[in-house]
């Protein structure tokens, strides 16, 4: 795990401070959409499909940085959408990170080059950038050609300039091991990347590409053999030891959705940024109000095929926090993957 020493003990401090309080349920990252409007029409995303009303809405910086902060979460990831879309993008960015907040701005990196001069490099900050293959892959499923050679030569020029940046990869039944392999070497050894983030496909149910995401034991199968032979603790893979294994199908886990929960334009999004059961103004209400017990494998058909990060990573941090042998797992992982 490369995620850095100073973030790692920050959120280790957060959740023995939840434990200490008794709290049973609590953010651990918040998903941010200041806006839906995108300037790609990605196969695998069905945010766009929004109407035309909706696509034209900025959430306010006031807003955005208020339900951060009402959430109480360490770590806030701005989607979309394409968050650089947002004209004052930079100023929610200034004021998360002016209160320790660690951010990441995910984007497709189309206009990160033309924006970069708004943002300032910080142990803080972060550019996530989105990319799910080499060059003829990843321009397939963005539906656009020379995106993955702009998002190449933004990341180098976000890199010369001191900016953290990351990436963020999603696979689907079409990639193979060899494929994975591929593109996180790249990442990893030729870009340099200081974190990666992987996710196999969950079907999104308004992406208009529905044929192409990921069951269980595909998952399973398709994680297993990537990262044999060495891969999965040479690359600088940007999650806990337990997701791998979860990932690998060593281990298996029950989703903690309200642990990565999403606010949007629509407030605070039941149960996850995956589904839309409806929204609620507060997270106390989304956390109070929602029946978490009915979502999951093996509860919401829904569910069935559901590996995502953003329900199983922080299952499997809180189970790391509640082992003794997991803790010193991932804190060996941690500060090996900081000397490299």
């Amino acid at each position: 795990m490369a995620m850095p020493l100073r973030q790692s003990i920050k959120v280790a401090t957060y959740l023995a401070e939840q434990k200490l309080r008794r709290r049973d349920k609590f953010p651990l990252i918040v998903e941010l959409e200041p806006l839906y409007a995108c300037n790609l029409k990605c196969e695998g995303c069905g945010k766009i499909q929004h109407p035309a009303g909706v696509l034209k809405q900025r959430m306010p910086v006031a807003q955005a940085v208020g339900a951060v902060l009402e959430s109480g979460a360490p770590m806030v990831s701005i989607a979309g959408g394409e968050p650089l879309m947002h004209p004052q993008i930079d100023e929610i960015v200034r004021q998360l990170v002016a209160r320790r907040k660690y951010v990441f701005l995910c984007t497709n990196a189309l206009l990160l080059r033309k924006k970069m001069d708004k943002f300032k490099p910080s142990p803080y900050f972060a550019f996530a950038v989105h990319i799910d293959g080499l060059r003829e892959r990843h321009d397939e499923s963005v539906a656009k050609e020379g995106v993955f050679d702009e998002a190449v030569e933004a990341i180098k020029e976000a890199k010369r300039r001191g900016f953290r940046v990351t990436t963020n990869s999603t696979f689907f039944n079409t990639d193979t091991p060899q494929t994975i392999i591929e593109v996180l070497n790249f990442l990893n050894d030729d870009l340099q990347v200081d974190e990666m983030m992987i996710s196999p496909a969950y079907a999104y149910e308004k992406a208009p590409d529905q044929e192409h995401f990921l069951g269980v034991e595909q998952t399973r199968e398709l994680f297993k053999k990537a990262f044999a032979g060495g891969n999965r603790r040479r690359w600088r893979l940007n999650h806990s030891p337990l997701f791998l294994d979860f990932l690998e199908g060593k281990v298996d886990f029950p989703c903690t959705a309200w642990a990565i929960p999403n606010y949007s334009l629509f407030g605070w999004q039941r149960p996850c940024y995956l589904m839309s059961d409806g929204y609620v103004p507060t997270y106390r209400e989304l956390v109070e109000d929602t029946d978490w017990d009915k979502y999951g494998r093996g509860k919401d058909p829904r569910c069935a095929n559901c590996m995502a990060h953003c329900g199983y990573e922080p299952t499997a941090v809180l189970a790391t926090m509640g082992s003794l042998k997991e803790s010193l797992r991932a804190m060996r992982e941690t500060v090996s993957g900081n000397r490299e």
